[in-house]
């Protein structure tokens, strides 16, 4: 059983603080001055994931494509929309006729990672590429209270946030890839 979601803590650590600085650099990205700490984790996410930070100080299995969390508008609460790489559903896998007939193609794979074809791949190949995506609430009684301010350890508050998030994902999401072949 692995894990979905981790924070790379040594390639962090190696480079000075890289997900701390980086936090610092763009505190406009924090909005300031809510009872709930939803919207500083979900930026505190942004931040810690690709693209805004590549490689991420928060990591995913390779068969996550992506990950956002988000406040519901609803209600306040967080949310996380997960992307994950899946099997064909076994009614397509029953009989294979329709595949082979015309060249269909799925998940290629390089150096373990999915990719998506390229131009030149799908000029000349129908590519079936199948995924799940998990919407889902995410618990938010450990996280953190949202700091006063951008001079109130932004830095600690942000990577704790993360760390909340990174166990409550793994904890809905790790089950499900235990599953997928």
């Amino acid at each position: 059983m692995g894990r979905a979601f981790w924070i790379d803590q040594d390639y962090d650590r190696d480079r000075d603080g890289r997900y701390a600085v980086h936090v610092r650099k763009n505190l406009e990205q924090f909005e300031w001055g809510d009872i709930a700490p939803v919207r500083f984790a979900c930026a505190a996410w942004r931040l810690a994931t690709p693209p805004a930070l590549n490689p991420g100080y928060v990591r995913w299995d390779r068969r996550v494509l992506s990950a956002d969390c988000r406040r519901n508008t609803w209600d306040g609460s967080l949310n996380a929309r997960v992307t994950l790489v899946s099997p064909l559903p076994a009614e397509l896998t029953r009989s294979r006729t329709w595949w082979r007939d015309r060249g269909w193609a799925g998940w290629q794979e390089t150096f373990g990672q999915y990719l998506d074809p390229t131009e030149k791949d799908l000029a000349h190949h129908p590519f079936l590429r199948t995924t799940l995506l998990v919407e889902t609430p995410v618990p938010l009684g450990d996280l953190p209270p949202e700091p006063e301010g951008p001079h109130d350890q932004v830095e600690r508050a942000a990577e704790r946030a993360l760390v909340v998030l990174v166990r409550e994902l793994n904890a809905l999401i790790t089950p499900i890839m235990d599953q997928l072949p």
